[in-house]
């Protein structure tokens, strides 16, 4: 199987797959294994329930039993408008749609809209776990703001049977500190009720952009993800890591933002993705909760871009990937194989840790 892999990957296999100098040395991290829940989670403040719909989601679809997952989000009905989102394939405006994808696709959940998994919850809630993501940014307002709101509670999440509730948080936006307070409420009214809790760790704000994005700069996110895992996420999302040097760019020009030690820099990262990957990881309480990438938007090479990206987690110390567009934006049976392609990486044990 890593011979599919390789070919997928082309130019970028030999620098991915052959990549075994991390500055952050793996036994620093807890990696994903059959264990996973019993080794970390069984030590925490979860209760019992949690525990037992954690396990559900990592004993699910193709890569039960690994501690990976593959999970299939789609919000962006709600975060990109429904028109941009499933024009190229109208078959998902219909919510089974896309809870079928997640199943015939082998993931461990299926994350989407209250309004999604509601509708479809008394015929699949007990036959794949269900993430409900529980606020969104609304696209209608003009022009433009970038705030999460709340779409529903908790307990209607509860009600329909979910297995865990996803938020999103806007950090380094004007907004975040009322999204931090509100989304930590949920989350701890969440794991009373016995769901886990999945936090997408997103940055906003629109001084990251200085000679690069650095939206998706590994200090930052990094940054990012240790809040997240401070609020009780059991799992963190994360886009994939494209850059450095956040807060040292932040820092430029006598302006001073945040804390930095350069350390960052030398012996913590390096250029390598894997390095920028493991670094995120590392703030995610040293791989205790659980780091999945982002599968980024659809183009013209989604099946090497979804293999890189997984490669790249995986070998980092991720837990493994959380892709919509790239697998809903096609025919089912592409989709299907896209999802079974980031799967595939996960399951080969020829791709190792690093």
């Amino acid at each position: 199987m890593t011979t599919n892999i390789a070919s997928l990957l082309g130019d970028k296999a030999e620098s991915l797959l052959g990549f075994n100098s991390p500055k952050i040395p793996r036994e620093r991290l807890q990696l994903a294994g059959p264990d996973f829940v019993d080794r970390v989670f069984a030590h925490s403040d979860r209760n019992n329930r949690v525990l037992g719909n954690l396990s559900w989601m990592y004993n699910h679809g193709r890569l039960a039993g690994t501690g990976y997952m593959s999970i299939l989000p789609v919000d962006q009905g709600i975060e990109h408008s429904g028109g941009a989102s499933f024009a190229k394939n109208p078959d998902y405006f219909d919510p089974e749609k896309i809870v079928e994808l997640a199943i015939e696709g082998g993931c461990n959940a299926v994350a989407s809209t209250y309004g999604v998994l509601g509708m479809m919850s008394r015929k699949y809630a007990h036959k794949i776990p269900f993430l409900v993501k529980i606020n969104h940014n609304e696209l209608l307002t003009y022009p433009n703001s970038f705030e999460q709101i709340l779409f529903g509670t908790v307990e209607q999440a509860y009600d329909m049977g979910a297995a865990a509730v996803g938020a999103t948080i806007y950090f380094g936006s004007d907004d975040s500190h009322r999204e931090i307070v509100e989304i930590a409420q949920a989350f701890a009214l969440a794991h009373e009720l016995g769901m886990a809790t999945v936090l997408w760790c997103y940055l906003r704000n629109p001084e990251f952009k200085k000679d690069k994005d650095y939206h998706v700069s590994s200090d930052l996110t990094g940054q990012a993800n240790h809040i997240g895992v401070t609020i009780e996420a059991d799992i963190i999302k994360q886009k994939l890591a494209e850059n450095n040097g956040g807060f040292i760019a932040l820092n430029s020009g006598g302006s001073s933002y945040g804390k930095l030690d350069k350390r960052i820099y030398s012996e913590l990262t390096s250029d390598h993705p894997i390095d920028l990957c493991r670094y995120q990881a590392l703030n995610c309480y040293a791989g205790r909760v659980g780091l999945i990438n982002s599968g980024g938007a659809s183009g013209e090479n989604d099946f090497a871009e979804a293999a890189a990206t997984a490669v790249i987690n995986k070998r980092a110390g991720g837990q493994g990937l959380i892709s919509g567009r790239k697998a809903f934006q096609r025919p089912m049976a592409e989709g299907v194989k896209l999802l079974n392609t980031i799967q595939d990486v996960y399951l080969d044990k020829g791709i190792t840790v690093a």
